[in-house]
């Protein structure tokens, strides 16, 4: 039986550069099948993709923000592990949450697309315009896949997007071919001033934090933090947008609707928001 001899310095120093240049593809992709994830990008309440995800700050479980805001109107804990959210204002405690439903676009072909034009299908039936901020989501959107399809290089999609920025900077209308709403407010509370002008005029896509900074900023608060807006007796939570509010507490009974916001939980002022 034949034993081997030494390995010298040189064979060693072979072999290992054979190894590292060995080329090893399983090793570097995996493929995963969507409905191996399907359950961490899915609403535990309609069984859907993630649409508006809308994440519960005090246990981070997500959901749709139309089956959440639905749910919690008759309940106040977590649809998943059941917690308190809030004892008497739910609303406060949840927040859209960008992150993920930029993860659930990316994951699922074709669902930001077929959403968008849900929406806009929505807004023709009403008789409606179509918000500017979906027109523009549908448009990049768009763009960015035609962009793969066309294989165009990583450079150029660079050039096109600075090209783009720079002209929407330039064509930038602060929002004026939204969906306008006008609201009125108006202070009930000793504590509080009332305002000179009641009466503003503004996007349905703001949200109830803008409202917030606007008025601390023209009673000269400290702090936004003070205020709390409420419709019909109820507290908005501060990233409620004003079309959201008019949709799920207003629902279009009528061409306006109540609002109150006080401060350090006292009643402080009542407005009418409505469409022109």
């Amino acid at each position: 039986m034949a034993v081997p001899g030494p390995v010298s310095g040189w064979q060693t120093l072979k072999r290992n550069a054979v190894l590292r240049g060995k080329k090893t593809p399983k090793m570097l992709t995996r493929k995963i099948k969507l409905w191996d994830i399907n359950a961490h990008i899915t609403c535990r309440l309609c069984n859907g993709y993630l649409i508006d995800a809308t994440t519960v700050t005090e246990c981070l479980h997500t959901f749709c923000r139309s089956c959440l805001v639905k749910y919690l109107e008759e309940n106040n804990t977590c649809p998943t592990c059941r917690i308190v959210i809030h004892q008497s204002h739910p609303l406060q405690y949840i927040g859209h949450d960008r992150t993920m439903q930029d993860i659930v676009y990316k994951l699922v072909p074709g669902l930001q697309e077929a959403e968008m034009k849900k929406q806009r299908e929505f807004y023709h039936k009403l008789g409606m315009e179509v918000p500017g901020d979906i027109k523009g989501e549908t448009c990049s959107t768009k763009q960015h896949l035609d962009s793969h399809r066309n294989g165009e290089t990583k450079a150029d999609e660079n050039i096109n997007k600075e090209t783009s920025e720079e002209k929407q900077e330039e064509d930038n209308d602060y929002h004026r071919s939204d969906e306008q709403v006008s609201i009125c407010l108006e202070c009930n509370s000793s504590k509080l001033r009332g305002l000179k002008r009641k009466w503003i005029r503004c996007s349905a896509q703001a949200t109830v934090l803008h409202l917030k900074k606007f008025i601390a900023k023209k009673l000269n608060l400290s702090s936004f933090n003070e205020l709390d807006i409420l419709c019909n007796e109820e507290i908005l939570g501060k990233d409620h947008t004003l079309k959201f509010v008019v949709v799920t507490r207003w629902r279009f009974k009528v061409s306006y609707f109540c609002d109150v916001f006080r401060r350090n939980t006292v009643p402080a002022s009542m407005s009418k928001l409505g469409k022109l």
